[in-house]
């Protein structure tokens, strides 16, 4: 082999290995991970899982901080490793994320349901109650103001309704959670009125 064949075979090689030196960012794990994301995303796990997902968003933000710096290095010198165990994390908090909404969304949604179903009784309770509140000229205005306030809360019974059927648990639930808790104020207030009536 003459010194020119020798210097040619030479430089293909040096090519050859350099290009086998450098490492590429693992740009299928990235769009697994965030691929990830949008599902867990779709799952509304940023409601129902919010620490877990966001959690997940930290992890993924890492793994890409991790890439840039690699990108940024001299070719030979760079080493995804770091990069790979991040988003392989991230990608595995996101499922898991995911996993946990569809839990807790039922969860929520008999949560919901069970104060929906507290709140309709309580409503009726109330009701009896304002026949035996006591109806002087002092306690007229009082008890109009009162029955504003169950017609406003029998008014949330068909939002919290709403709610439920478009999938938003989290809004009925919080919406039945408000509505009980001003119906049992209510409730305190008329069965306070009864018991100063009949002293």
């Amino acid at each position: 082999m003459n010194a020119r064949s020798f210097l040619k075979t030479f430089c293909v090689m040096l090519v050859l290995a350099f290009l086998a030196g450098c490492a590429e960012a693992p740009k299928q794990a990235i769009d697994a991970a965030n691929a990830a994301m949008e599902a867990a995303k779709s799952a509304e796990a940023d409601r129902y899982a919010a620490d877990m997902y966001n959690a997940a968003k930290d992890s993924l933000t890492a793994a890409m901080t991790e890439v840039e710096n690699q990108n940024a290095k001299f070719a030979l010198m760079r080493n995804y490793g770091h990069a790979q165990q991040l988003l392989d994390a991230a990608l595995a908090s996101f499922t898991n994320a995911k996993d946990a909404a569809a839990a807790n969304k039922e969860k929520v949604k008999a949560e919901a349901d069970s104060l929906a179903t507290a709140l309709t009784a309580s409503i009726e309770s109330a009701k009896k109650l304002m026949t035996k509140a006591p109806r002087g000229k002092e306690g007229k205005a009082a008890l109009e103001m009162i029955q504003n306030d169950i017609n406003a809360v029998e008014a949330s019974v068909a939002e919290i309704s709403s709610a439920n059927t478009n999938g938003d648990y989290l809004g009925a639930r919080d919406k039945a959670q408000a509505s009980v808790a001003k119906i049992n104020s209510i409730i305190d207030e008329l069965n306070q009125a009864i018991a100063k009536k009949s002293r």
